[in-house]
Parts: C-alpha cells; structure tokens; sequence
C-alpha cells in the first residue's frame, strides 16, 4: 500500500475473456499486461503519456518485474488497477502496482516494475525533465 500523500493513478476495467484460462481464471501473465496499463494512465494523469515519451526518443525497458498474486479475478469482473511511483532516478524508475476488486475494494495482486531509461539507439540516458520533475511530488 503507498503512502497516502503520493500521487496514485487508478483505472478500473472488466476483466475480459480473452484474459483467463479454462477456469474463468485470469491468467498470471494478463496482470503483467495490467501492470502496463497502470503505468500508461499513470503518465496520461501526470500529463506525458507514453507514446510522447518515445516520440521524444526514449523507452523505458522493464529490468526487473514481480507480480504476488493474493486472490484470483475471474472473467466479468470489474477490477481496479492502482499504480504510482515507488522510487524515480535520474535513470530509473520504480512502479508499485495494487490490483482490487473494484466493489469491495480487496486486494487481489500487488507488485513492482523496475525501468531503465534508454534512448531510441540504446544508450542508457537520464529520464527527460518533465518525467524527473514527478519526483517532487511523489
């Protein structure tokens, strides 16, 4: 859970078919695509989203990911992705990640995603202005 005076981008969906398993389930590997989905709001909230960020010629990789799943979601159920920035670097950046039942509120995965910035050659490069400037306002 972060702290409460960090901003925290929310989006709330139904869980959809294509996402789960034989059971209904979701599929460990969809919360990973969800994570994503996180990240991208949270850029759209703080006003840069992604597509601009490579426009500028940058990437973010994924260097490290974790994923603890807690309770599965099933198919129809509509779910709430949570996500804010846990630590920012000049050349990295940490997303957590809180995935709820969007009714009840409970809490069904939790995680973390690590980025390296590099630019559109490869070179490893500081985040640009506008993304380190989030920092203050954790």
């Amino acid at each position: 859970m972060p702290e409460t005076d960090r901003f925290i981008a929310e989006t709330t969906f139904y869980v959809r078919y294509a996402e789960t398993d034989a059971m209904g389930v979701i599929h460990h590997a969809s919360y990973i695509v969800y994570f994503e989905e996180g990240r991208s709001h949270y850029a759209r909230q703080r006003g840069s989203d992604y597509a601009s960020f490579e426009r500028s010629g940058y990437y973010l990789i994924v260097a490290e990911v974790s994923a603890r799943y807690i309770k599965p979601a099933r198919y129809g159920q509509q779910i709430a992705i949570r996500c804010w920035i846990a630590e920012l670097k000049s050349r990295t950046a940490t997303f957590e990640y809180e995935i709820v039942d969007a009714a009840s509120r409970e809490t069904l995965v939790t995680g973390f995603s690590k980025h390296i910035c590099i630019t559109h050659d490869g070179r490893v490069s500081t985040l640009p202005q506008e993304w380190r400037a989030w920092e203050k306002a954790l």
